[in-house]
């Protein structure tokens, strides 16, 4: 009988542990997609925003593809602060 009723607490501790690993597992897999969701959404952005120059012709080619990259690094910077 005694025995039996020290089992049980070690039997609670294990499930409390695999708990918070899948917990927090399942933590990560949901930051990880918001940030490919706002790389995502920066990508289409920054695309528009290059084809748009282009087409008004505000800018050089060359002025064009740098504020792409801009607004692309700085979407990427945004995605590394969800997940980090």
């Amino acid at each position: 009988m005694n025995r039996s009723l020290s089992f049980f607490p070690v039997l609670s501790f294990i499930f409390l542990m695999l708990f918070s690993v899948f917990a927090s597992a399942t933590q990560q897999a949901q930051e990880r997609r918001v940030a490919r969701d706002v790389r995502q959404e920066t990508r289409d952005a920054s695309r528009q925003v290059k084809q748009t120059c282009v087409a008004n012709n505000n800018q050089s080619n060359h002025d064009c593809r740098q504020d792409k990259r801009q607004m692309k690094q700085s979407g990427r910077q945004k995605a590394r602060d969800i997940k980090y």
